[in-house]
């Protein structure tokens, strides 16, 4: 019996990933790239469909992740595009999304105006701007390659002139007079030394920049940012960061440390302590 498209797809990646993941990322290729209502029996229809399979196919199977071979990411119900200049958004980003939009509702502060530094796809900033549109989007990005997607990503969903987007490095920014109530960071938190114990499909195809940070201060980003809150917080507001599990806890002294309040570690979906929430004053 002569195997349909998602079969065929789903044998071919299951040495990679597995049946369950190689399944996964079969219906998301078929539903997304084709349009497919019932995977299991759809059928290609015409050569340029065939064609295009066909090079989804050979791509999966080299290892490249299925959002970069389709140029685009789910996140929090949205889809956002992306390239290999940009990470790819995460299942526990949107866990980090969720707790700002239930603080910034609980805080019920008008026209809130929240900064999200390196900015990657946008998916963050973004994402709470679309669920609560008064809210008031700056971010910085590093990469003009990631602010050029970032920026796109904004304007698909947004709209025009909707967003603050710019291309500045946290780590040589000068202080200025400007003020938010949220500054929220997903920052490269990843040393060097970790690199050996990562997915192949991470390592060979997501930006470093976004990646690793150096070993010897694997908190780095983390500490001028935090410098940078305290000087750029309104008073009362915000910081949120993403963290690595195995350092989280040290993010957590250092903010103590360094005078913020109300500091709380929270834990994703896989149990690992991922968030941290910490308020100015």
């Amino acid at each position: 019996m002569t195997q349909t498209p998602f079969e065929q797809l789903v044998f071919q990646l299951t040495d990679r990933y597995g049946a369950p993941e190689a399944g996964s990322i079969a219906r998301i290729v078929l539903e997304d790239e084709f349009g497919a209502k019932h995977v299991n029996s759809w059928q290609i229809s015409d050569e340029n469909a065939q064609k295009r399979f066909d090079f989804i196919t050979q791509a999966l199977v080299a290892g490249q992740p299925v959002q970069y071979v389709l140029g685009m990411a789910d996140f929090f119900g949205l889809k956002y595009k992306v390239t290999p200049a940009v990470l790819i958004p995460r299942q526990e980003t949107e866990e980090l999304v969720d707790w700002i939009l239930k603080w910034l509702k609980k805080e019920k502060m008008p026209q809130p105006q929240l900064l999200d530094i390196g900015l990657g796809s946008g998916c963050i900033g973004i994402t709470v701007k679309y669920k609560q549109r008064d809210v008031q989007l700056t971010g910085m990005e590093k990469s003009p390659e990631a602010l050029a997607i970032a920026v796109e990503n904004a304007q698909l969903l947004l709209g025009p002139d909707q967003v603050d987007f710019r291309l500045n490095d946290i780590l040589t920014l000068e202080p200025s007079g400007e003020k938010w109530h949220v500054i929220v960071s997903n920052p490269p938190y990843i040393p060097r030394t970790e690199a050996a114990i990562m997915p192949e499909h991470v390592l060979a195809h997501e930006p470093e920049l976004a990646l690793f940070v150096e070993d010897p201060d694997a908190l780095l980003f983390y500490r001028v940012i935090a410098d940078f809150a305290q000087i750029h917080l309104h008073e009362g507001g915000a910081l949120f960061f993403e963290c690595n599990e195995f350092n989280a806890s040290e993010v957590v002294g250092m903010l103590q440390e360094k005078g913020f309040s109300e500091v709380e570690l929270r834990n994703d979906i896989s149990d690992a302590d991922r968030m941290v929430m910490a308020r100015k004053g």
